[in-house]
């Protein structure tokens, strides 16, 4: 008999549901609003209710569902309980037992960025290995890894927070996590823009960057795909940065595969490249037959992460 499960990908603003075989097989996928009014109390029950309405339309019962597999915006410890998620409003809660009792179904939690390397590893970009980094690119930094196939959730849920590794003691800037000189103040869209302003109010004239009103991680990348040569400096700059920062962490965990997901991943070979040769510039030795891969999942990497959580 067919088994089903669902994947849930909590976001600030949406939340993506994904509904599957035990296969792998994505059989659909839609969206609904993530309500964060008071304090985000509504969240999980919109969440049941979705899923209830889905195996009505479906016609199929509960017994014949292996579970629910949520990301969560935040630290999730190896029981469930998320150790509180900002922009959702929630405090500690034991998320894994809140929505069981609402669904009726087994229910596994993880952290977003942690599932998404999951859903990589068994459907992406790292389909086939076991021992994963799994970086993420967007407004911050976020990151996974995975060692034996297992997510490294560390005893606080905060394993893999890779975005928050000091690669400059000197900044003075603070970092949204009220630490200086973090990875995310560098790698992230923000984080090349930033620098990029920094660059630009000493050498805007020798750049084709100063055109740009509202400067873009993607504007700069597309100029340093066309030559121009600060922004091809910022570009080496942000590779040099993660490059250095993933080598020290493979001493540590020794990946067969790093995937670079997420908004800046888009930028495509570029970024692969300039990272890979500065991780291979400063990383030891038996780490340096390190793979890099573009993530392949997209927006879709969490739900499918999701779903891999409950097979275990």
């Amino acid at each position: 008999m067919k088994k089903y499960g669902f994947g849930v990908d909590i976001g600030g603003t949406t939340i993506k549901m994904g509904f599957f075989e035990t296969s792998g097989k994505l059989l659909d996928k839609w969206e609904i609003k993530t309500n964060t009014e008071n304090g985000g109390k509504n969240i999980l029950s919109d969440v049941a209710q979705s899923i209830d309405n889905k195996l009505a339309q479906e016609a199929i019962s509960k017994s014949e569902v292996q579970g629910v597999g949520i990301g969560v915006p935040g630290p999730v410890t190896s029981d469930g309980v998320v150790n509180g998620c900002v922009n959702l409003g929630w405090g500690r809660m034991n998320v894994g037992e809140e929505l069981a009792a609402l669904t009726g179904l087994t229910v596994k939690v993880g952290n977003d960025a942690n599932v998404a390397a999951l859903g990589e590893m068994w459907q992406g970009g790292a389909k086939g290995s076991t021992d994963v980094i799994m970086v993420t690119l967007g407004t911050g930094v976020g990151g996974g890894i995975i060692v034996g196939g297992k997510i490294v959730a560390g005893s606080n849920g905060a394993g893999g927070e890779i975005g928050h590794i000091t690669v400059n003691p000197d900044e003075i800037e603070a970092c949204n996590c009220g630490q200086y000189g973090c990875l995310e103040q560098y790698a992230s869209a923000t984080g090349i823009v930033r620098m990029a302003k920094r660059q630009l109010a000493k050498t805007a004239e020798n750049t084709s960057l100063s055109k740009f009103s509202e400067l873009t991680a993607k504007d700069i990348f597309d100029e340093a795909k066309a030559g121009d040569e600060v922004a091809m400096d910022l570009v080496d700059e942000l590779g040099q940065i993660l490059g250095g920062a993933l080598s020290n962490m493979a001493c540590v965990v020794n990946p067969e595969v790093i995937v670079i997901g997420g908004g800046v991943s888009k930028a495509g070979q570029i970024l692969i490249d300039t990272i890979q040769k500065h991780f291979i510039e400063t990383s030891f030795h038996a780490c340096r037959d390190t793979r890099f891969e573009l993530a392949s999942l997209g927006n879709d990497a969490g739900i499918y992460g999701c779903m891999n959580m409950i097979l275990d």
